[in-house]
């Protein structure tokens, strides 16, 4: 690299020394790769990996693959590979290749026959069950019996496995490294399997298939990786990784290097669990905005720039640690404050009467669009005689330093409008509000006293009767209410959150976010940050999502 690159984690330090004169990416260009396996959505934990691969390619002036691992045909489905594309194109990232493990089987195949013809792999006929007999412990080494089968023979067997000459379980193709290895990665680990399956891009083509382990670092070294970023659940692995690509003749040799996962409290990031919640009906599919899925979270409000944010905040460590889910809010919070743009709605509304306002006279006032950033002008609310505001901005016996309304309590401001002061309410024979009834200043307008006296009570905010627009609102907590939902003794699904999702009908908008269109956020004054349901919302029925309360937990150290 011709500029000096400032480094953050040790990641990147690594990289750095690679680049160095003499190294072993000397000359050569920072190539990365995102490899998802195409049997589920992305979600949260996944951004992690797919932010640090993108990333340091953009960093370091290199390029990044997009490789759907598709070697396990049995999950594998093309909706996940063009949901996995829509969310790598919303977090603002773009590929050099679109690559599919699939795509080199034939050089799996040769190179399976390589380590045969070489004497580094044979064909092996252990049953599962004989198998895991044969494992051995920390201090017996494995066994099997056909490990010195002769290599003519294994070529053999290898050539028919392909041809679809044997049932399942018949054989697998296993390298031959060290049955007395520490490591049971290295225990002449299984690379081929027989699996009588319709793969979703090579259709019966094959009927063995390479397992990740073996396929993975082909893959690699035959994309001129430099860097095999992933997980830390992988370190045991890069043994068997160093040893088929040393054992191959590779174009190449990638350095596979690890990071912790990304776990976040009040949720569970396995792809099996995730499946089955959909499956089972406890959320409504996989963009449910309470799943940590990158299109849950999307649709929910989630913004791109919050999350990258995230993951960058978060860092690159070795050791394992759990985020707590109040971070991930807060930079939304963080972003939305800065860029939504501030509107009214009344989620629980009642009738307010202005007594001595006009009938039937009506008038305007500008609301700021977002008073963090003036140059983005206002927009225009009509006001008149009948409002919504919140039925909890009112009480008829006020409680303690109550500063709302209430019958003869203190002046409040009605948002950019005017003073108000509540004279009493209405019920009906069950002593349900009806309305509630107040007085003006006409000399208050935007607000402001004429006289510049003090005003004890809160500014509330309010939308004008005849020009509302209904929705339905959904208020979305926790899903889990244990912090750690996999560790709990009667498993994850015994700590479902059953007050996750409140919907509320009947609210009362400004008219102007009957045009709102999703995913666009916007603050509710005094209530949060809500995005218009993708979904669900259409004209005639308004659904919007909080987002994010407007205040939370988490508190920045």
């Amino acid at each position: 690299m011709s500029e000096e690159v400032k480094t953050s984690n040790f990641i990147e330090e690594y990289i750095v020394e690679d680049l160095a004169p003499g190294a072993r990416c000397a000359g050569k260009a920072v190539h990365t790769r995102f490899p998802p396996e195409p049997n589920g959505y992305l979600h949260i934990g996944h951004c992690k990996a797919l932010c640090i691969n993108f990333s340091i390619a953009e960093k370091f002036g290199g390029k990044c693959n997009l490789r759907f691992d598709d070697t396990n045909p049995a999950k594998e489905d093309v909706e996940f590979v063009d949901a996995i594309q829509e969310d790598i194109h919303w977090l603002g990232f773009d590929w050099d290749q679109l690559l599919y493990g699939s795509d080199y089987f034939e050089k799996d195949y040769e190179y399976a026959v390589e380590l045969i013809r070489k004497g580094l792999a044979y064909v092996c006929e252990l049953t599962p069950e004989q198998f895991r007999e044969y494992r051995g412990d920390t201090s017996t080494p494995a066994r099997s019996p056909w490990r010195d089968r002769p290599i003519q023979e294994s070529l053999d067997l290898f050539e028919r496995m392909k041809n679809g000459e044997f049932p399942e379980g018949k054989y697998t193709l296993r390298a031959k490294i060290d049955l007395n290895s520490g490591n049971f990665n290295m225990r002449d680990p299984v690379i081929y399997r027989i699996k009588y399956v319709e793969h979703h891009r090579q259709g019966t083509k094959w009927c063995i298939f390479p397992m990740y382990d073996f396929a993975h670092p082909i893959q690699d070294a035959l994309e001129h990786i430099t860097h095999s970023l992933c997980s830390l659940e992988y370190e045991d692995h890069r043994p068997l990784y160093d040893w088929v690509v040393d054992h191959i003749s590779a174009p190449s040799k990638p350095r596979q290097i690890e990071f912790s996962r990304l776990n976040i409290d009040h949720t569970v990031m396995s792809k099996r669990k995730l499946r089955q919640l959909v499956e089972e009906g406890h959320v409504f599919g996989w963009d449910d905005p309470r799943m940590p899925t990158l299109c849950g979270m999307r649709r929910r409000g989630y913004t791109p720039a919050s999350i990258r944010n995230f993951c960058e905040r978060i860092g690159v460590a070795k050791v394992s640690s759990t985020v707590e889910y109040a971070f991930l809010e807060y930079c939304l919070r963080e972003d939305l404050n800065e860029h939504a743009q501030r509107m009214m709605a009344v989620l629980h509304p009642v009738k307010l009467v202005i007594t001595n306002y006009p009938a039937g006279q009506s008038e305007i006032f500008e609301v700021e669009n977002n008073p963090l950033h003036p140059e983005e002008g206002t927009h225009s609310v009509t006001f008149s005689r009948e409002l919504y505001i919140e039925s909890d901005d009112f009480l008829e016996t006020p409680v303690p330093k109550y500063k709302r309304l209430y019958p003869g309590g203190p002046e409040c401001r009605l948002k950019g409008a005017y003073l108000i002061r509540c004279t009493g309410c209405k019920k009906d024979g069950d002593g349900n509000l009806l309305e509630i009834y107040a007085e003006y200043d006409p000399d208050s307008k935007g607000g402001n006293p004429a006289d510049g006296r003090k005003i004890k009570g809160a500014t509330l905010h309010w939308v004008d009767a005849s020009n509302v627009v209904d929705a339905e609102v959904r208020i979305y907590s926790n899903l889990f209410t244990e912090e750690n939902p996999d560790g709990h003794p009667e498993g994850f699904l015994a700590c479902i959150n059953p007050d996750s999702l409140e919907v509320l009908t009947g609210c009362k908008l400004e008219k102007a976010l009957e045009s709102a269109q999703a995913p666009a956020a916007y603050q509710f004054l005094r209530q949060g940050y809500f995005a218009g349901d993708s979904k669900d919302s259409r004209p005639g029925h308004l659904v919007f999502n909080r987002a994010v309360e407007l205040k939370g937990s988490y508190q920045p150290k």
